[in-house]
């Protein structure tokens, strides 16, 4: 028993596991394909059934699934609860919608008929993250199992018991046995499952330095990979922006989950003439989010998800101050127990870490800009290009920087959020490929050709 789950809030151990052997690996990944020589052939509706059940099950039990990710990740209870509901709702989502948006196209040629056929690939293995450790396995796990495939997954070791309830999930629902299956460990077990025969496509939502990894290992063994990685989204905002709204949805953006995702906002550009009106109404909202144990019904903000990871955050913070940034409330270590770490405001330019790198948990980074092209311009000097979000009142100025804006999602006049009814996903070093919408559906499925002469 070499994997160990602890409370971020106190350090407390939770639980051990077993670590997956390669036995282990090879077992589980030749059960899903088993499973998924029976499953592809069944009709949507019966996919649908068993992935409506699934939706059932995570409404019926998200608090105490809720309190499993507070308990090992430190999410507090109702985003916890939220996260659960949301994966329900993205099952009825391609429950109801997969086979309408996995139907042949037919087009014109010199055949009497032509078209495209959707057909499953096979065993989709998934290296998934702590940080949202139900919503990222269900965003793939849902179109994956409606297209037809069989999946594996390798979660995040600090939330091995999330992988656990989350197979139990697709089990009581009525997949398959071993359609769905789950190994545990580190970068030797993912290794193991990503070069077996039998796994058709890799998956990963997780850090730069992970998704190379992984893409380098799928490369050399020819399956196609879908990266979700890092971001540092830009939340821009112009002059004729309602600024008491910006600031209250931008707290909400970079505070999401103790400032812990991909998509939360991070680097705050506001143009000079209305920079320190945003700043005041900014700070005051961050300042009202309430930092405290997880399980608290009240707490709004919960620990960072381990030592390790508040620690490397606290070094991006006073590095930054060295360079220059200046503290506008947070940036000073609790005293006690756990991982937590106050919500940070950092005025700061680019050469400062807080701007240049990606920051994972409650701190943000505000810069002004001279100007609309200055802002943009700042906003797209990162090597990242998740999310980005714009707040203007001129619809036509939106759309107009929309296109200016190097991201895989421009939001404006709101957060940046997923959506099982659009597509998500990144440019640059934020990875490539498509989760949810019709584009995550058909990211695993064999796009064939079928001519009749």
């Amino acid at each position: 028993m070499d994997i160990e789950s602890r409370n971020p809030a106190n350090g407390e151990l939770l639980e051990t596991f077993d670590t997956s052997s390669d036995e282990d690996v090879d077992g589980v990944v030749l059960r899903a394909h088993d499973a998924f020589g029976a499953w592809r052939r069944r009709s949507y509706a019966d996919r649908a059934g068993a992935l409506r059940a699934a939706a059932e099950l995570l409404r019926r039990d998200a608090l105490p699934f809720a309190r499993t990710m507070a308990l090992e990740m430190g999410k507090p209870l109702a985003e916890g609860k939220a996260e659960a509901e949301k994966c329900a709702t993205t099952c009825d989502y391609y429950a109801t919608n997969a086979e309408r948006l996995l139907a042949p196209e037919v087009y014109e040629t010199d055949a009497q008929k032509s078209y495209v056929r959707f057909d499953p690939l096979g065993v989709v293995f998934a290296v998934m993250p702590w940080n949202f450790p139900f919503w990222q396995v269900f965003r793939f796990a849902a179109p994956a199992l409606m297209a037809g495939n069989g999946a594996v997954l390798k979660h995040a070791p600090n939330v091995t018991r999330c992988a656990l309830h989350i197979e139990q999930v697709f089990r009581d629902a009525g997949l398959p046995s071993g359609l769905f299956g789950v190994v545990h460990g580190g970068a030797e077990v993912a290794s193991r499952a990503i070069a077996h025969p039998s796994v058709v496509a890799v998956t990963l939502t997780g850090s730069e330095r992970a998704g190379s990894s992984v893409a380098e290992q799928a490369g050399r063994a020819l399956k196609k990979v879908v990266l979700e990685l890092g971001g540092s989204d830009p939340f821009i905002v112009l002059a004729d922006a309602d600024l008491a709204r910006a600031a209250s949805t931008a707290a909400a953006a970079r505070l999401l989950n103790s400032g812990q995702s991909c998509i939360a906002a991070k680097r705050f550009i506001v143009v000079e003439q209305v920079a320190d009106r945003f700043i005041e109404l900014f700070v005051a909202e961050v300042k009202r989010r309430k930092l405290g144990d997880p399980l608290d019904v009240d707490t709004q903000i919960g620990p960072q998800a381990r030592l390790d990871l508040r620690d490397n955050l606290h070094r991006q913070v006073t590095e930054s101050l060295a360079r220059g940034a200046k503290v506008l409330c947070g940036a000073q270590l609790p005293a006690g127990k756990g991982a937590f770490y106050p919500p940070t405001v950092l005025e700061a330019e680019k050469g400062t870490p807080v701007f240049d790198e990606e920051t994972f948990g409650p701190v943000a980074a505000v810069t002004r800009a001279k100007s609309e092209e200055d802002a943009i311009a700042l906003a797209n000097d990162t090597p990242y290009g998740l999310g980005a979000s714009l707040w203007t009142a001129d619809r036509a100025r939106a759309e107009r920087l929309a296109v200016q804006i190097e991201a895989g999602g421009v939001f404006v006049n709101g957060l940046v959020k997923s959506d099982p009814r659009i597509p998500f996903g990144g440019i640059k070093r934020s990875g490539y490929g498509r989760e949810l919408s019709v584009y995550g559906l058909r990211e695993f499925t064999n796009v064939k050709t079928v001519w009749l002469g």
